[in-house]
């Protein structure tokens, strides 16, 4: 029974310990995005960011897709000189250079926001832990009335019953019945 309360009292020191980090943790992590200062990013992780952000945009998608046909049109109707005849090698060469300088540029910011996922998610899991914890204490306190609770209950019932015994071997006054 001592090992019992003795895990008990240990157990609960852990969880104090654990929810003052966590709640530490949390009031560090105020006023940053994501936890992470914006003042953190390097210059290639914003540059990484903005190149991403314009080239997965409807407006990017638009511009390039007018700038094409019109390279298309104006080389198929030789209305300008024709520098890039029909199978337009040279639209190909400038797409494809394209694609390589923005694939690295893409993957670099698409693995900042898996980092910061990451990074979320862990803070998330801390967040669940400590309200699994509260929620374990809320728990222990309850029972913990309900047993004081029990124990008064338990020490009434004993008192009415000698009472009632009391009164039962006591003769009742006269007059009433």
């Amino acid at each position: 029974m001592a090992k019992l309360a003795d895990l008990k009292v240990e157990l609960q020191a852990t969880e104090e310990r654990l929810l003052t980090e966590l709640r530490t943790l949390r009031r560090g992590l105020r006023g940053t995005r994501q936890g992470l200062p914006a003042a953190a990013l390097t210059a290639g992780q914003r540059i990484a960011d903005n190149v991403a952000a314009t080239m997965g945009s409807w407006t990017f998608i638009i511009i390039q897709s007018v700038l094409l046909m019109l390279w298309v049109a104006l080389n198929v109707t030789a209305y300008v000189q024709r520098w890039d005849p029909y199978p337009f090698i040279l639209l190909n060469l400038a797409l494809s250079f394209q694609a390589a300088y923005a694939a690295p540029f893409i993957m670099m910011s698409q693995n900042r926001q898996q980092d910061i996922d990451r990074r979320s998610a862990e803070n998330d899991h801390q967040i669940n832990i400590k309200a699994e914890l509260e929620i374990e204490l809320l728990h222990q306190k309850l029972d913990q009335l309900r047993e004081t609770e029990v124990l008064y209950l338990t020490e009434a019932v004993k008192e009415l019953t000698a009472l009632l015994r009391q009164a039962k071997i006591e003769p009742a006054p006269s007059g009433i019945v």
